[in-house]
């Protein structure tokens, strides 16, 4: 247990020329966002000096497809900040993918609207701009990250916290943070009393922990130069509210445990959820408008998707009959909106004998999944034909996974709120796939419920696009498919 310095003046007031507000993530978009725009006049004055008049329509739509790209491709995620040269390896790729989707997005324009361009559209030159344009931008993303890095060792996005409490929830939160927190950098000290609570062994035993006692909250506060104060102790019937309000009074600002582990690893903590923060907490809540919007996006993306997919599907259920015999679309019960029953439709990709036995989880390595039906579940082109699913309503094109009946059954006796994941209708993909690898167990079944129920108590419009871009990067990095 270590003491702090106390701060030089009764009056001092709180740090705030840090970049403690934002997360490590938003961070390395506005530098990727800095230095596409600059990137981008110096790549059209290169290809004038080439000798070509730079495509508009195309340098318009490649700035935001690169920075939407690498966005979708998970390199704003803690893991991708973490291994920043693991990360470096997949720039070049998502720039290139986003030259792609510039040029076709401008063919498209240009055959619908007849969006003018610079001068007419030419291969060669397109192929010539496109080079230079990969190149600039790549540069532009690892100096973003070098910019990143250099920040990092400066102690520029370091976010110093209090955390009122030393306890075993103290301890988890360090645990939470260190391991999924949005930040990378967090310099956290715990103020301990005797009266929250007995103080944890594996705090006290960390020598990498700074907990200190004997101050009042907002002393604590002044000598950490605390950019916020989580109010963690595991007993809180020792608090004194009115020194709280002292330090919030001085410009520090506070938050529960709870939504502060809501608001940092975006699910919902269910070891430490209580009912009633719950209760009282915003979220929850479905407007008409909500309802009509998410129709609307269901039906545009499925029908689009559906469009795009439909050779690649045309192909797998050819492969299927191929294989051997058996019905080429599976259908099976599981549960959607409000605990109702509808008929899932997919391509088989088990023996059909796969369930002589009963309903029982899939297995890494299952035995019973079939060659064809390994690469169409690995692709998840397995999961097309649920585009009709959305279509008739069933199902949206976001929403926590549907489960079989059977499934349901059992996890509703041992999971708490598991129901609530079925406030909204049940998704092709969702907050949980793109977060959490696939689950066959109890276990793994309350680790999603934790992001379905953040994403349930969250939703938006926007949460559900934020997720459909994601989704992308699971489609073409695969991990735990069963």
């Amino acid at each position: 247990m270590t003491s702090l310095a106390m701060a030089s003046s009764a009056d001092a007031v709180p740090n705030r020329t840090r970049l403690s507000g934002l997360s490590s993530g938003k961070v390395l978009f506005v530098l990727d966002l800095l230095t596409v725009a600059a990137v981008t006049p110096v790549a059209l004055w290169l290809g004038a000096r080439g000798g070509f008049i730079p495509n508009v329509a195309e340098f318009t739509l490649f700035p935001p497809a690169n920075l939407l790209l690498l966005f979708a491709m998970g390199l704003y995620r803690r893991d991708a900040m973490i291994e920043l040269r693991r990360a470096l390896g997949r720039v070049p790729l998502v720039v290139g993918m986003g030259v792609i989707v510039a040029v076709i997005s401008t063919l498209i324009l240009d055959g619908l609207i007849g969006w003018p361009t610079a001068r007419a559209f030419d291969w060669n030159k397109t192929t010539t701009q496109a080079a230079v344009a990969e190149t600039l931008f790549v540069i532009a993303a690892m100096l973003a990250r070098g910019v990143f890095r250099l920040l990092v060792r400066r102690g520029v996005l370091h976010r110093h916290l209090l955390v009122i409490g030393a306890g075993a929830r103290a301890w988890e939160l360090l645990h939470m943070l260190g391991k999924e927190g949005s930040r990378l950098h967090d310099t956290i000290v715990f103020l301990h009393d005797p009266a929250l609570g007995a103080l944890d062994p594996r705090l006290q035993e960390d020598t990498r922990v700074r907990v200190v006692e004997g101050l009042s909250v907002l002393q604590a506060a002044r000598a950490s130069d605390a950019d916020q104060i989580v109010v963690a102790p595991d007993e809180r019937r020792g608090m004194d509210l009115e020194r709280l309000l002292a330090c919030k009074r001085a410009g520090f600002p506070m938050v529960q445990y709870l939504a502060f582990i809501e608001q940092e690893i975006r699910r919902i903590d269910l070891k430490r959820m209580e009912l009633s923060w719950l209760l009282y907490s915003d979220g929850f809540h479905f407007n008409v408008i909500d309802r009509v919007l998410k129709r609307v996006f269901d039906l545009g993306v499925s029908a689009l998707v559906l469009a795009l997919m439909s050779p690649f599907l045309a192909l797998a259920m050819l492969a299927i009959r191929l294989e051997g015999p058996g019905a080429v679309l599976y259908r099976q019960t599981r549960v959607t909106l409000d605990g109702q029953p509808f008929q899932i439709m997919k391509l088989r990709t088990m023996r059909v004998d796969a369930e002589k036995g009963g309903a029982v989880w899939a297995r890494k390595n299952d035995d019973r999944i079939t060659a064809v039906g390994r690469f169409l579940r690995r692709s998840r082109i397995d999961e097309l034909p649920q585009l009709i699913n959305i279509l008739k309503g069933d199902m949206s094109f976001v929403g926590p996974r549907p489960e079989r009946p059977e499934f349901v059954a059992e996890l509703v006796s041992q999971i708490p709120l598991y129901n609530e994941r079925h406030m909204v209708k049940a998704g092709l993909t969702g907050w949980a796939q793109i977060n959490y690898p696939y689950g066959a167990s109890v276990d793994d079944a309350r680790s999603k419920l934790s992001y379905d129920l953040y994403y349930v108590k969250n939703f938006s419009i926007l949460f559900d696009f934020v997720i459909l871009l994601q989704t992308l990067r699971v489609v073409l990095w695969p991990s735990g498919v069963r």
